[in-house]
């Protein structure tokens, strides 16, 4: 059965609880513009009634004419199916003649500092940017690449497929990802090093967990971190940053596999390298001990019986101003609000998802962790609560079309 716009424009007015009347009030658009909408006798309208539309109703203009919300926030620019190709340049494989360079590629010095900022893009939320950015990005490492052939260029062409193995991920293509961190692995082997192939295996490992293969997920991470464990003593903080990171990247799907304990005794491996190691940034990630408590509240709500009790427990041991990456700290608000609304504080669940909207709305809307709370908080809703169901909307937790 297709779905008109008219379909939708009703089920969302009548989700917002709202007449034609106040629609009308509320958009600037004539009230038998919208009746003939909903009633078929038009089938569209023009484009700025439409977002004058989405506009009162509090959605995306995409989420009203149908598109999927995820990837038209990243491709408003062609950005996502960019990156793809990027990722997936079939002139960039051995054998494969590809298009000559048509200017200069940048200086290794120049293309570090892009990888840098891209970095930084990421970890504050800006994936339209970065979807916008990161596939030339990567055309422009490729090429500095064959021009510099140093390890320092490998090593940073190996950061920018990490930034595109995650965002792929985040945007929901685990495939695109499973590729970029193929090339990110290959890099990382050009750069002769052992500690940004384990961060790789680190991405790697959070791909196969999108991808449910949580027994590869873990495995692949745990071997790893036994094959870097650092020494006890003389160990640099970039070390105990890897190892640690893979340490969590292992108990994520342990606790996904309803193994809690094994999680939670890889986390306490992981704390105490944080420890020693100290607040440290390396090979684009953050490690310290705030970082691995707030993944105890995350694998607490893991698995086929979260427990939210204790989720909520271990919450506070985390210093929140201590989080320096402000999508770290949206994780982790988003999995508090969640043990919240289990633990029956719907109120302060919804309080604190808005919070993070706000600070974050780029990054929730891509969140399947938060859709899935607020949906189970709709579901549950005893009476009509408009500002659930205004988040809701923004997130595409719309009701069934």
């Amino acid at each position: 059965m297709t779905i008109s716009i008219g379909d939708r424009i009703r089920a969302l007015r009548e989700f917002r609880d709202i007449t034609q009347d106040e629609l009308a009030r509320r958009s600037g658009v004539s009230v038998d513009t919208i009746r003939k909408l909903e009633q078929g006798v038009r089938e569209s309208a023009r484009i700025n009634t439409l977002r004058a539309l989405a506009r009162a109703l509090d959605v995306q203009l995409e989420r009203l004419v149908g598109q999927p919300t995820v990837t038209q926030q990243l491709t408003d620019d062609g950005g996502l199916l960019a990156l793809r190709d990027a990722i997936q340049d079939p002139g960039s494989l051995p054998g494969v003649l590809g298009d000559d360079d048509l200017e200069d590629p940048p200086s290794p010095a120049e293309w570090a500092e892009q990888v840098q900022a891209a970095t930084e893009t990421y970890w504050t939320g800006g994936y339209s940017s970065l979807a916008s950015t990161l596939p030339g990005l990567l055309r422009d490492g490729r090429a500095t690449a064959r021009q510099h052939d140093t390890e320092g260029v490998w090593r940073d062409l190996a950061l920018a497929y990490q930034l595109a193995a995650s965002l792929s991920t985040q945007s929901g293509h685990p495939d695109w990802a499973y590729t970029a961190v193929e090339r990110q692995l290959a890099a990382a082997a050009r750069a002769s090093d052992p500690l940004l192939e384990g961060m790789g295996v680190s991405t790697l490992s959070w791909v196969l967990l999108r991808q449910g293969r949580w027994e590869h997920a873990r495995s692949l991470a745990e071997r790893k971190a036994d094959a870097l464990e650092p020494r006890r003593r003389g160990a640099t903080p970039e070390e105990l940053a890897v190892y640690g990171n893979l340490l969590i990247a292992a108990a994520t799907p342990a606790a996904r596999a309803d193994q809690h304990d094994d999680a939670l005794q890889l986390l306490t491996l992981a704390e105490g390298a944080a420890v020693q190691s100290g607040p440290t940034r390396a090979y684009g990630s953050a490690f310290s001990v705030v970082d691995v408590r707030t993944q105890k509240v995350n694998v607490s709500l893991a698995g086929t019986e979260g427990r939210p009790a204790e989720a909520l427990s271990a919450a506070r041991d985390v210093d929140l101003e201590a989080i320096s990456r402000p999508v770290h700290s949206a994780s982790y608000r988003v999995d508090v609000a969640q043990a919240m609304y289990q633990t029956g504080d719907n109120a302060g669940a919804l309080e604190l998802l808005l919070e993070v909207e706000a600070d974050q709305p780029e990054w929730i809307r891509v969140q399947a962790g938060a859709a899935a709370t607020v949906r189970e908080m709709l579901e549950a809703e005893r009476r009509r609560n408009s500002t659930l169901r205004g988040l809701a909307s923004r997130l595409g937790v719309d009701p069934a079309l």
